[in-house]
């Protein structure tokens, strides 16, 4: 049960205030990762991306115990526990010392945001009956979150350059102690829904895994992938993935079902989930990179040249749902994938001297179009055949897809990059003079591997899902899904 509401339209002011500060916190960093990377003595792109892969895994890991946490003590309770998390990670982050303190906090930052997206949206969809006050608040919703990744980019530059990279941080600060405020006042107090086990070694397990995964990538360009430290992370990735999978089949209440995948669908919806942001994590990372460090562009006005990404995105997104009951879905995802995949090989001829409008443009508005017409589409045939309760784990398991997904890409596509540009430093001898040169032949193999995430997700689509014509309801439970599963994309 959930407490009368008198003011719904300041409450869903309030909540979609804090999803605008995750997604914000999605793209604001991305602009500032070559100025953190100076700041703080990163020792490269490899250890550079934990500021990305941290937030994310653990964001995407403990995601769905996040709405379990909700559901048990209370989704208000759960949302001001996450913005608190959130804020006060989100100052020390923007006090760190070194690499390793940042990437701390970075993983509290992904904590906190795992505690409060969930219990936002949750606390929107009881708040809003079923029906046009439900869609027009989740129209507001996701309007907010797209508004979020363009105000972070042109924000993220600003700060950067003109403030402090530091302040992408403390800039989160105000705000959740707004929302914190607000929300004790207008947000309504609800009961647990369900009392219910907390699968605390699901979560566990699960992040561990990947995070081991993750570093053993990190750490075998340069120490080799025959190396004992690399062998033993790959050893603890696969000993904590099989304790995952064995916890969620003997648990009486699983984070998931692990049942679920026997839907093609559901199983073909969540690979595709995870195959499209790992190439989009690494454009992110390689062309913020890029632009500052091989053009000499500033950060403000390399935030400004990501922002057609995300126009392109609402603008795509926006068509595409509005005539989604008219189009082949199977269609939509298997040209979808293509199309971002030739954006991402328009990048892989990037050169040292590029004209932004011929050089750049055209690959960020291509891939944007595709990845617009696979999200939207790929929330619609997952949910598609499965219960309206089975629907929250569904979008649950979309949107831990994206997280992980962004986060294992970035790594692999960081260990490609390095790889050739060693390689090319190597055949030049060392001369610092090609540099340049040898950073950005190892950024177009980068997107070329990147391109290949995209290829496999297209072959998904083709191969796995079986499309029927939408009902209604699958139409209207998509919005819902939709709102949730674009909760933290790096400029969507």
């Amino acid at each position: 049960m959930i407490e009368k509401v008198k003011h719904s339209g300041l409450a869903l002011a309030i909540l979609a205030t804090a999803q605008f500060m995750v997604v914000l916190d999605a793209t604001i960093v991305n602009v500032a990762l070559p100025a953190i990377e100076k700041a703080l003595g990163f020792s490269g792109a490899s250890q550079l991306q934990w500021v990305i892969t941290a937030y994310a895994l653990v964001f995407g890991g403990f995601l769905l115990l996040g709405g379990r946490l909700a559901d048990l003590f209370g989704r208000r309770k759960m949302f001001l526990a996450g913005v608190a998390l959130f804020a006060v990670a989100s100052l020390l982050g923007g006090f760190s010392q070194n690499p390793g303190q940042m990437i701390l906090f970075r993983s509290l930052q992904g904590l906190g945001g795992a505690l409060l997206a969930p219990a936002a949206l949750s606390l929107v969809l009881t708040i809003f009956k079923e029906g046009a006050a439900r869609n027009k608040a989740l129209g507001v919703w996701s309007m907010v979150a797209a508004g979020g990744g363009a105000v972070g980019l042109i924000l993220g530059g600003l700060l950067t350059q003109y403030v402090d990279w530091r302040w992408i941080f403390f800039i989160n600060v105000p705000l959740a102690a707004i929302v914190l405020v607000m929300a004790r006042m207008y947000v309504p107090a609800s009961a647990p829904v369900e009392r219910q086990r907390v699968d605390v070694a699901g979560a566990l397990t699960i992040t561990g895994s990947l995070m081991s995964l993750v570093f053993g990538l990190a750490k075998a360009p340069t120490l080799g992938w025959t190396n004992a430290t690399t062998l033993g992370s790959f050893a603890v990735a696969i000993v904590l993935m099989a304790a995952f999978i064995v916890n969620e089949l003997r648990v009486r209440q699983p984070l998931i079902t692990l049942g679920i995948f026997k839907r093609r669908n559901v199983s073909g919806g969540s690979l595709i989930q995870l195959l499209m942001p790992a190439a989009m994590f690494g454009m992110f990372f390689y062309i913020s990179i890029y632009l500052q460090q091989i053009l000499g562009y500033s950060p403000t006005k390399t935030g400004a040249a990501n922002i057609p990404f995300t126009l392109t995105i609402m603008v795509v997104a926006g068509i595409l749902s509005r005539h989604i009951n008219k189009v082949n879905p199977k269609a939509v995802l298997v040209v979808g994938p293509l199309l971002a995949a030739a954006g991402l090989l328009f990048f892989s001829r990037i050169p040292v001297h590029a004209n932004y409008l011929t050089d750049v443009l055209p690959g960020i508005i291509i891939m944007a179009a595709g990845m617009a017409a696979v999200f939207v589409t790929t929330t619609l045939v997952t949910t598609s055949g499965v219960s309206h309760k089975e629907s929250g784990l569904v979008s649950g398991l979309l949107n831990t897809g994206q997280q992980i997904g962004g986060a294992i890409g970035l790594a692999v596509l960081t260990v490609v990059s390095t790889a050739a540009t060693k390689a090319q430093i190597i055949k030049d001898q060392g001369d610092p003079a090609l540099l340049p040169a040898a950073l950005v032949h190892g950024f177009q193999h980068g997107f070329v591997a990147a391109s290949l995430f995209a290829f496999a997700a297209s072959l998904v689509a083709l191969t796995v899902l079986k499309i029927h014509k939408p009902t209604a309801a699958e139409l209207s439970r998509e919005t819902e899904v939709e709102a949730e599963s674009f909760a933290a994309l790096p400029g969507a």
